[in-house]
């Protein structure tokens, strides 16, 4: 039996994409709110960790952290809630799980977090990216004044690690080599700390984040408010001083916030942030309910950043295929339109009445209706294609038709889903589709009735 564990809702945003995409489209996550963008660079594949707006969110209403990955910078696959208030247990459960980082040293992952009600900086460390994470301390890593929000990590090559936070000042504490111990006191920065009747240069707000690159420091960080956008500044070491250098993105009024992450992956730069679009989509009113961009980033031949336009619909090019040959998780998803992602246990059945054991957790779309779809890019059919299995729980039954290369493309088949009242089943079903070959983009368009299904997986064969 299945046991639904995520409040279900609906963001219908009303989209219609056409013809092959080699780039994202912004917001690159639409199944649920997103902020606080924190990329790592792990082997060989980009793990974005998000704070999360709660779909009712008015304010800031925010519990849990959540975790995307992807290898090709267009498919991002949704790997559910990674840590939440509740791993710490000296702290309010219920709300402000605000902008974290996560690093990783040794072969293990260590998430810096902030508490809410002004409870400082906690630590939580894990043996995977995926976690779980723990609390090593019980208490927090850092407790210094107001300002604690927004932690920021660099290792530098000397192996000294530090830790910077803060709004609307700017400050910083060395970290002993278990990443959960400080190494000294803490010192607001000297060079970007805000002095009452001094001019402002840096136009520092909060949400820092620093990063070294060819022997350059950088900090970047959202600037002027409100609306922000991102400034940076770059210095000779971990510590400063700081040389302000300009804006990556002006403020622009139809995004009230931002919140850079910044990364090198596969030969190119990225800087993540956020904007409003989906939540705007559907209320025009201002509510905390924000969606992670990304963008391409591009530096001069001196380290400087050229400035970008605020976050472009198209987003960034694709850099990889996607193999259908393999298992596909369904909530692998480059853009959506209807749908969300949630959690399912499936339990032991014995009988109709009997919940049994827990078998499994798993990651599920959910909230299927009548002309949903979601899309993936850059599926490569270098063997050709004969069948299609995907792994369906009917609840009121329906189709799913597989389109080429638009939404309403040419169908390379028709997966039809029996039954009724099966949700807590999930069945492999096998059809038959058209033959293709070559790299293109796939629809999975939904049709029938109202809560359809729930969607698992999917795989290709070519016999």
């Amino acid at each position: 039996m299945i046991k639904k564990t995520v409040l279900k809702y609906t963001l219908n945003i009303g989209l219609m994409l056409t013809g092959l995409s080699l780039s994202a489209q912004n917001p690159i996550i639409q199944t649920k709110f997103t902020a606080d963008p924190a990329p790592m660079v792990y082997k060989d594949t980009v793990f974005l960790y998000t704070s999360h707006d709660e779909n009712d969110a008015f304010g800031f209403k925010m519990k849990d952290w959540l975790l995307y990955t992807s290898t090709d910078m267009v498919n991002w696959t949704d790997h559910g809630v990674v840590a939440s208030l509740k791993d710490f247990k000296w702290t309010d459960p219920e709300n402000g799980a605000w902008a974290p980082q996560v690093i990783e040293r040794d072969g293990k992952f260590y998430m810096y977090c902030p508490m809410p009600g002004q409870r400082g900086i906690g630590v939580l460390v894990a043996d995977s990216p995926y976690g779980p994470f723990k609390d090593p301390i019980g208490k927090p890593l850092v407790k210094n004044s107001s300002d604690d929000i927004d932690p920021t990590v660099l290792i530098n090559d000397d192996g000294q690690a530090y830790l910077y936070w803060g709004n609307p000042n700017l400050w910083y504490v060395k970290l002993n080599k278990d990443m959960i111990s400080v190494d000294g006191p803490v010192v607001k920065d000297p060079s970007i700390a805000k002095v009452k009747g001094s001019p402002d240069p840096f136009h520092y707000q909060e949400g820092p984040w620093a990063w070294k690159r060819n022997g350059n420091y950088y900090m970047a960080y959202a600037s002027t408010c409100c609306p922000e956008g991102i400034g940076y500044a770059m210095g000779k070491s971990a510590t400063g001083p700081w040389e302000y250098k300009g804006m990556i993105m002006d403020s622009d009024k139809r995004s009230n916030g931002n919140h850079p992450g910044i990364i090198d992956y596969k030969g190119k730069s990225y800087v993540f942030g956020f904007n409003y679009n989906l939540g705007k989509q559907t209320i025009s009113k201002h509510y905390e309910r924000r969606s992670i961009c990304v963008s391409e980033l591009t530096y001069n031949a001196d380290g400087t950043i050229q400035k970008l336009p605020f976050w472009n619909p198209e987003g960034v090019k694709r850099i990889a295929t996607l193999n259908p040959y393999e298992k596909v998780e369904a909530e692998t998803i480059a853009y959506s339109e209807g749908l969300k992602t949630e959690k399912m246990t499936e339990w032991e059945r014995n009988n109709p009445y009997d919940t049994g054991k827990k078998i499994t957790d798993r990651l599920v779309v959910s909230s299927i209706n009548n002309g949903d779809y979601l899309k993936v890019q850059g599926v490569d059919f270098s063997k050709g294609t004969k069948f299609l299995e995907v792994s369906i729980a009917s609840m009121n039954g329906g189709s799913i038709e597989i389109h080429t290369d638009a939404v309403d493309g040419p169908i390379l088949g028709t997966v039809q889903v029996t039954g009724k009242a099966e949700g807590d089943l999930f069945k492999t079903i096998k059809s038959p589709v058209k033959n293709i070959k070559g790299v293109h983009d796939l629809y999975f368009v939904f049709k029938g009735s109202k809560d359809l299904f729930y969607f698992d997986w999917w795989k290709f064969s070519a016999s």
